[in-house]
C-alpha cells in the first residue's frame, strides 16, 4: 500500500487520524510553505452552539514563504489558555474527557517554540491514546508531484469536501447530536472524548 503524504495538523481531523489508522507508514509534509487557513494551525469541535473552530496565532508566516517546519507558535490573545477552557466547556460531561485531561491539558501548559514541534508532539500523543502505531516520517525536500507517495497534503481542507481516497468517518456518538445532529469532521478529540478506546473501531471503519 503507497505510504499517504499528509500535511501537518493541530489536533487533526477524524479522517486525517484514519488514514494514520489504516497505514504502516505516513509522511508528513515538513518543507511546504506554510498556508493559512487549514488544519496545520486550527481544529474544529463540537460546542453547545455548534461547530467551534479554534486557531493556533503564528509568527512570520504571512510573508508566503515560510516554510512549515519553520512557522513560529505567537502568544497572542492567551490562545492556550483560551482553547483549554473551550476544551472543557465542550467535553468536559463526555464520557472520556476525565480519563485523557492530563495528557491533553500538557499541551496548553509548554510553550513550544514551533508549530511543527508540538504538531508532532500532540500526533504522537493521539497515536499512543487511540493505540495505533504507523511509522512516521517528515519530508527533507519539497516535491511538488511526488512519486513514491500518495500526495494528500490538501485532500483534508476545512473548506473543501473531502476526495474519495479519503476515508469516511461516523457517525459515531457525540453528545450534543440530540440537538445538533452529527456533526463530521471535527477534531480527532471530538471522536476520542465521546468514544475512549473504541475509537480505533471507528477510525478503521469496523462496526460496533
Amino acid at each position: 500500500m503507497t505510504p499517504p503524504l499528509l500535511s501537518t495538523t493541530y489536533f487533526g481531523p477524524v479522517e486525517w487520524y484514519a488514514l494514520l489508522a489504516r497505514h504502516r507508514e505516513v509522511w508528513l509534509e515538513a518543507c511546504e510553505t506554510f498556508p493559512k487557513q487549514t488544519y496545520r494551525n486550527r481544529c474544529h469541535i463540537a460546542s453547545g452552539g455548534g461547530r467551534l473552530s479554534l486557531s493556533v496565532p503564528v509568527e512570520g508566516a504571512s510573508s508566503g514563504h515560510t516554510a512549515v517546519k519553520d512557522v513560529r507558535l505567537s502568544d497572542h490573545g492567551n490562545w492556550r489558555r483560551q482553547h483549554w477552557h473551550a476544551l472543557q466547556t465542550a467535553y468536559g460531561d463526555s464520557p472520556f474527557f476525565v480519563y485523557y485531561a492530563d495528557d491533553l491539558h500538557t499541551f496548553f501548559e509548554r510553550q513550544w517554540t514551533h508549530l511543527w514541534d508540538m504538531n508532532l508532539a500532540i500526533i504522537e500523543c493521539m497515536c499512543q491514546l487511540l493505540d495505533i502505531h504507523p511509522v512516521i516520517h517528515e519530508t527533507t525536500t519539497y516535491e511538488h508531484t511526488p512519486s513514491a507517495y500518495a500526495d494528500m497534503r490538501t485532500a483534508i481542507h476545512p473548506k473543501l469536501p473531502l476526495p474519495d481516497t479519503c476515508p469516511m468517518v461516523g457517525p459515531y456518538y457525540q453528545a450534543f447530536a440530540h440537538r445538533k445532529g452529527f456533526m463530521p469532521h471535527l477534531s480527532i478529540l471530538d471522536l476520542l472524548c465521546n468514544e475512549g478506546t473504541g475509537s480505533i473501531l471507528t477510525l478503521l471503519g469496523i462496526a460496533k
